[in-house]
């Protein structure tokens, strides 16, 4: 665990050190804050029945402007977070014997409810539209690297990677911003690994941010 936690601590480092080195970054162009989400494999639009997949999202959230428009504003966004997941496969017969060469094992293991850590690394672009006085709607589309502690029937334990696209809605006071976020996310780990079904989960997520 603490190897991981080592492993995630340079990633973040490195990507702020990254992210600062290639901009011309202006204090009150940059918004730093924290987000709580949580998500499911069972709400809308995805519906899976053979297992249940939640995960809660502990983000630091961090926002570049770097265009600001009359109406349109574009944002370089950074999130690490460390996730927790439950997970559980409710349908035994879900693992078929040619899948797995310990079929009963991982069968008896995967149908115990499991917590699983993901160390989660997103990298995105936000285009945001200003309704009117502080109100802002946007878009936001993310991809990064991942690391989770163990594997499920769908997804191996390691690396893998973590797309999410979302819609969200801001409002801004004096130098705060109130943020809720309706995304969907899907990780999965290219085939370097086996298996990698992947998960997919829609999330519910509420930001407070500080402009510098």
């Amino acid at each position: 665990m603490k190897q991981k936690n080592k492993i995630f601590g340079l990633m973040v480092v490195f990507m702020l050190c990254s992210f600062l080195g290639f901009t011309q970054i202006k204090k009150e162009q940059v918004m730093l804050g924290f987000t709580y989400g949580t998500g499911s494999q069972n709400k809308y639009p995805f519906n899976a029945k053979d297992y249940t997949h939640e995960v809660d999202f502990y983000k630091i959230q961090i926002n570049y402007r770097f265009k600001d428009k009359k109406k349109w504003a574009f944002e370089v966004n950074l999130e690490p977070s460390f996730n927790v997941v439950q997970h559980q496969l409710l349908n035994r017969f879900y693992i078929k014997p040619s899948d797995f060469d310990n079929h009963e094992e991982l069968t008896e293991l995967y149908t115990q409810k499991r917590t699983i850590n993901e160390y989660v690394l997103n990298c995105g672009i936000i285009a945001r539209y200003k309704i009117y006085s502080g109100v802002s709607t946007y878009a936001i589309g993310s991809l990064g690297p991942m690391v989770a502690d163990k594997e499920t029937e769908r997804l191996a334990k390691g690396f893998a990677f973590s797309d999410i696209f979302g819609l969200g809605l801001s409002y801004d006071i004096n130098r705060l911003r109130f943020d809720f976020r309706y995304s969907v996310r899907h990780t999965s780990n290219l085939e370097m690994k086996q298996p990698n079904g992947g998960h997919n989960t829609t999330n519910s997520e509420v930001s407070i941010l500080y402009n510098f």
